[in-house]
C-alpha cells in the first residue's frame, strides 16, 4: 500500500493496516487505510495497493465523509456499460500491471474538500505457492509517510499441522527484531507494529523507513481438506530419489542481449552447469539470425564437460538477429536423437530451457508458426520451459509454447539481481522427482475435479487437486496416486480427515477462513481455465470457456481479465470502474499502442517518428529536420479541445561551426487542455500543472498522482509523467538523462500516444492526422543503394514515394538503449505520408491549435 504526497499539500494518514488469514495455504488479504485532508484546499488522495500477480481482487469498499461505496465483481462489459451511466466525478479506479517480478498495482484516487476523511478497504485472494520447500506469503508496505496506526497481522491456520514458520526480515536492519512471532501446533500469529518512533527514517525525521516487502514463510505437515462441500488435495511426498535429466540449454545470443543481459545469463550458466551430475545430459545451443550447438551430441554433466561448456558460454559475443524457430527445432532434433540411440534413461525428465530477450526476425518470424512448428516435433516425454528478459519479448508467446510443451514460462526482470531470478527459477525445475502423476477418487465421490493428470513433480513443489464432494453417507474421502518413480512405479492410497470435524473446528477458530475450500476450488479453476482459452484452438471453444469463467468468476466475486470491479456509492449515483489489465503482454503498462515518438541521438540528427499501423501491420518512421526553439504540432483536436506541442531543443554547440547542422530533441512536451483552461507542461527539469492562476510544480526526483477535474496526471520518479484528459486522451512523457560531462548530447523527452485514444473527427497534427488509419500499399521491393538496406515503392494518399527497409531505435521498455523497430523510412521530412509540408506544423506557443485548414 503507498500513500503518494507532494510538498505543496497536507494530509494525514491515521491509520494503515493489513491483515491476512492463510487457512489451509489459502489467504484472504484485507487492506484498510484511514486518510483526513488537513490542508485548507481541495485535493486529490490516493489508495495504492501492490497486490502478488496471482491474486484475484474480490472487494473494495470506500468511504468518503460518510458516504459508502460498495465493490462488486460483474462482467467487464456489464460493468464498463454501469459506470458509463453514472461516471464518478473526481474520482478514479483502476488495476495496472507494475513494473515488478510478482506485483500488480491497484489504483484509486479521490479529489475530496478540506477536512474530508476518507476510508479505504480492498480485499484480495489467492492460493499460496510452495518453491523450493516453503510457501512464502509476501506483502508490499509503502505508506509513504508516518502513521500514527500502524499495524501488519499475518493468521495461518493448518488444521493438519505447521512443520515451520520464520519472519526474514526482508525490510532491512532498522526493523530487525520487530516482527513479533507466535505458534502452536496447528497456528501462527505474526504482528508487525512499529510505533511511530520506530517508523522514522531516523530519530529527528519525518519520514518512514518503511518501504519495501514483509514476509512470512512457513511450511506443513502434508495431508488433505475436505470442508464446506469442496475437498482440496495436496500432494507433495518426501524422501524420494531424483530422476536423472536430460537438458538442451537454448540461448539468444542476438544482439540485443549485448551487456547486463548477456552477463547475467552468462553468471547464472556458470552456477546451473555446476549444479549438473554424471546421471544428467546435455548440451547448448546459442543462437543469433545464425544457430551453433556446443555439442551436436548430449553429453554427461562430467566435471571436465561442465568445465568446457562453461568456457563455451563465457566466450560468447552477442550480435545479429533472432532466429528462435531453428534453434528450438535443433534443440528438438538433439533429444529425439538421444532417444532413438537408447541414449536417454525411459524414467529420465527430459527438457528444454529456452532463454530470450526478443521476438524473432530472422527464418520464421511468425509467432503462431512456430509454435505450430514446436509442438509438432515435441515428443510427449519432452518438456520446455522459457525464461523472458525484459519487456522487448513476447511474454505472451513464451508462456503459450511452455504451457503447451508441458512447461511453464517466467519473466526475468532485469535488475541487479537478474541472474539470480534465472538461478531461482532452474532451482524449481532442476530435481523432478516424479513422471505422470495422476490423482483419482472412487467413482461417484467427486465432481467437477480440476486438473488431476500432472507431468512432473518437482522438489520442493506442490500438487494440488480440488472438487466438489458429492452427498454420500460416508464423511471421509479416499485418493488414489500413482506415478514413475526413478527406479519403482509409486502408489499411494489416501483417506482424507473426516470433514465435519474439519467444518466444526473451522467455526471455532477465529482468524480462520471458513470459506477456504469452496473459494481454492474456485480460484485453481477460473486460472485453468484461463490457461485452457488462451490455447482454444477455436473461436467456438474459446467463447465457451469464456463463458465458464464469467460464471465462476462473478458468482465467487472474482477480478479477472475477463471480468470488472464496479464500485458504487449508496443509491448507485456515482461509480468507479476497476478493470484488470486486458494485454498480459504489457506488463509496464496497460495501454495498446499505436502512435509514438522516439529521439535517437547514435544515428540520426532530428526527431524520429515511428507511426505504426495495425491495420496495415507494419511500422512506419521518418523524421523532421526542424530547428530548436521551433515548436511542432503533434495533436490538434478541436472537438476534444486537447492539444499536444513539442519544443525541440539543440544539442550542444561544442566544437560546432554556427552555421552547422546540430542534433534536435524535444525538450518539453505540452498538453493542453481548452475546456476545463488545463495545462500540463513536461520539461526535462520539471513538470508543471496550471490551471488559472493555480500552479503546482514538481521535480523529477517526484512520485504523484494529481487529478485536477477532468485531467488526472500520474508521475513516476525519474522515468515518465502519464497525462489523462477526460478518460479518453492519454499521452505518456519519457525522461532520457544523458551523462551531463557529454561534449554534445542533452537530456530529452519521448512520447508515446496510444491507438485507443477517442479523438474528434477534426484531430489532426503530426501524429493526429494518423487517428484515422490511412491506406497504404508497398511494393515493387528491390536493392537499394545501401546494399544492406531494400528500398521500394509506397503508395499512400495519392501519393508514390520511394522508401528505404531500416531500423529505428523504441525507447519506451529500455529508455537507456532502447530496441530495435523494423520500419519502411519515409525521406525528405515524412514528404508524402504527412499532410502538406512539415513546416505547416510549427505553431507559435505551446497550447497553440493547428490552423485549419491545414
Amino acid at each position: 500500500l503507498s500513500t503518494n504526497q507532494w510538498s505543496c499539500l497536507k494530509r494525514i494518514l491515521k491509520s494503515y493496516k493489513v491483515e491476512s488469514r492463510i487457512t489451509s495455504r489459502f489467504c484472504h488479504t484485507t487492506v484498510k487505510s484511514s486518510v483526513v485532508n488537513s490542508g485548507p484546499n481541495a485535493q486529490s488522495i490516493g489508495f495504492n495497493v501492490q497486490i502478488p500477480k496471482q491474486a484475484f481482487i474480490t472487494n473494495f469498499t470506500m468511504n468518503v465523509n460518510g458516504i459508502t461505496f460498495v465493490g462488486s465483481v460483474k462482467e467487464k462489459t456489464v460493468a464498463r456499460n454501469l459506470y458509463a451511466q453514472a461516471r464518478a466525478r473526481g474520482k478514479a479506479a483502476g488495476l495496472v500491471r507494475a513494473n515488478s517480478q510478482d506485483m500488480e498495482t491497484f489504483k484509486t484516487e479521490v479529489h475530496v474538500p478540506p477536512g474530508s476523511k476518507i476510508e479505504f478497504e480492498l480485499h484480495y485472494q489467492e492460493m499460496m505457492q510452495r518453491k523450493l520447500g516453503f510457501y512464502e506469503h509476501s506483502l508490499h508496505l509503502q505508506p509513504g509517510r508516518l502513521v500514527p496506526q500502524f499495524q501488519v497481522d499475518v493468521y495461518i491456520y493448518e488444521p493438519i499441522g505447521i512443520a515451520s514458520v520464520e519472519t526474514p526480515n526482508t525490510l532491512g536492519e532498522h526493523f530487525s527484531g520487530m516482527a513479533k512471532l507466535t505458534s502452536s501446533k496447528d497456528k501462527a500469529h505474526v504482528v508487525f507494529k512499529p510505533s511511530l518512533q520506530q517508523q522514522r527514517k531516523c530519530e529527528n525525521c519525518t519520514t518512514s523507513a518503511i518501504d519495501g516487502i514483509f514476509t512470512v514463510k512457513y511450511d506443513v505437515l502434508r495431508d488433505s481438506n475436505v470442508s464446506d462441500g469442496h475437498f482440496v488435495h495436496f500432494f507433495a511426498p518426501a524422501n524420494l530419489s531424483p530422476l536423472p535429466k536430460n537438458i538442451v540449454f537454448v540461448i539468444d545470443v542476438s544482439g540485443s542481449m549485448w551487456g547486463v543481459k548477456m552477463k547475467q545469463t552468462v553468471e547464472a550458466m556458470q552456477t546451473i552447469l555446476d549444479d549438473l551430475t554424471m546421471d544428467d545430459y546435455f548440451s547448448i545451443v546459442d543462437f543469433n539470425h545464425n544457430v551453433r550447438c556446443w555439442s551436436e551430441e548430449l553429453v554427461p554433466g562430467s566435471t571436465i564437460q561442465v568445465a568446457e561448456a562453461k568456457k563455451y558460454i563465457q566466450n560468447i559475443k552477442p550480435n545479429g538477429g533472432t532466429n528462435i524457430n531453428e534453434a528450438l527445432m535443433r534443440a528438438v532434433q538433439m533429444l529425439v536423437k538421444a532417444s532413438n540411440q537408447g541414449m536417454i534413461d525411459p524414467r529420465s525428465v527430459s527438457m528444454i530451457m529456452l532463454v530470450s530477450d526478443g521476438d524473432p526476425t530472422v527464418g520464421e518470424i511468425k509467432l503462431s508458426a512456430i509454435q505450430k512448428n514446436v509442438k509438432k516435433v515435441m515428443r510427449e516425454e519432452f518438456s520446455l520451459f522459457s525464461l523472458g528478459i525484459g519487456f522487448d519479448v513476447d511474454y505472451d508467446f513464451l508462456e503459450r509454447i511452455a504451457m503447451e510443451n508441458r512447461g511453464v514460462a517466467q519473466r526475468i526482470y532485469t535488475s541487479h539481481d537478474a541472474s539470480d531470478q534465472i538461478r531461482r527459477f532452474y532451482s524449481q525445475v532442476s530435481s523432478p522427482l516424479l513422471r505422470k502423476i495422476t490423482v483419482q477418487f472412487p467413482e461417484d465421490s467427486v465432481s467437477d475435479v480440476t486438473q488431476n493428470h500432472f507431468d512432473k513433480y518437482f522438489s520442493g513443489s506442490e500438487l494440488v487437486v480440488a472438487g466438489k464432494v458429492l452427498p454420500s453417507e460416508s464423511t471421509t474421502l479416499n485418493s488414489f496416486t500413482t506415478a514413475s518413480a526413478v527406479s519403482h512405479t509409486y502408489t499411494c492410497t489416501h483417506t482424507e480427515a473426516d470433514y465435519l470435524e474439519l467444518d466444526a473446528a473451522l467455526a471455532q477458530q477465529q482468524h480462520a477462513f471458513t470459506g477456504f475450500a469452496r473459494q481454492m476450488w474456485a480460484y485453481i479453476t477460473v486460472n485453468q481455465l484461463l490457461a485452457e482459452r488462451s490455447m482454444a484452438p477455436t473461436a467456438g471453444q474459446k467463447r465457451k470457456i469464456t463463458q465458464r469463467i464469467l460464471t465462476l468468476a462473478v458468482e465467487h466475486q472474482f477480478v479477472t481479465p475477463l471480468t470488472a470491479l464496479l464500485v458504487e456509492s449508496e443509491e448507485a449515483k456515482e461509480r468507479l470502474l476497476a478493470d484488470s489489465p486486458n494485454d498480459p503482454k504489457q506488463e509496464t503498462e496497460s495501454l495498446d499502442h499505436l502512435f509514438w515518438y522516439c529521439p535517437h541521438v547514435t544515428i540520426f540528427n532530428d526527431p524520429h517518428f515511428i507511426v505504426h499501423l495495425p491495420k496495415n501491420n507494419m511500422d512506419i518512421c521518418f523524421n523532421i529536420d526542424s530547428e530548436p526553439g521551433h515548436i511542432l504540432n503533434l495533436v490538434s483536436d478541436p472537438g476534444a479541445g486537447v492539444v499536444v506541442n513539442g519544443q525541440l531543443i539543440g544539442s550542444k554547440r561544442v566544437g560546432v561551426e554556427e552555421k552547422e547542422k546540430v542534433n534536435t530533441y524535444f525538450g518539453t512536451i505540452s498538453v493542453f487542455y481548452q475546456p476545463d483552461g488545463i495545462s500540463v507542461s513536461v520539461s526535462t527539469d520539471r513538470i508543471d500543472l496550471t490551471h488559472g492562476r493555480n500552479n503546482h510544480s514538481f521535480t523529477w526526483g517526484a512520485t504523484a498522482d494529481i487529478t485536477q477535474d477532468r485531467v488526472k496526471v500520474s508521475i513516476v520518479k525519474d522515468s515518465k509523467v502519464m497525462v489523462t484528459v477526460d478518460d479518453k486522451i492519454t499521452v505518456m512523457v519519457l525522461l532520457h538523462r544523458v551523462w551531463k560531462k557529454h561534449p554534445t548530447h542533452v537530456d530529452f523527452l519521448g512520447l508515446y500516444i496510444p491507438n485507443n485514444n477517442q479523438y474528434s473527427s477534426q484531430a489532426h497534427g503530426l501524429i493526429g492526422q494518423f487517428g484515422q488509419e490511412p491506406e497504404v500499399r508497398v511494393f515493387n521491393l528491390h536493392q537499394g543503394a545501401d546494399p544492406l538496406k531494400k528500398e521500394a515503392t509506397m503508395e499512400v494518399k495519392g501519393n508514390k514515394l520511394v522508401v528505404t527497409r531500416g531500423w529505428q531505435k523504441d525507447y519506451r521498455r529500455d529508455q537507456k538503449r532502447g530496441s530495435d523497430v523494423f520500419c519502411w523510412f519515409i525521406h525528405n521530412s515524412g514528404k508524402g505520408f504527412i499532410d502538406g509540408h512539415y513546416t505547416n506544423y510549427i505553431v507559435p506557443r505551446l497550447d497553440s491549435f493547428l490552423p485549419l485548414p491545414l
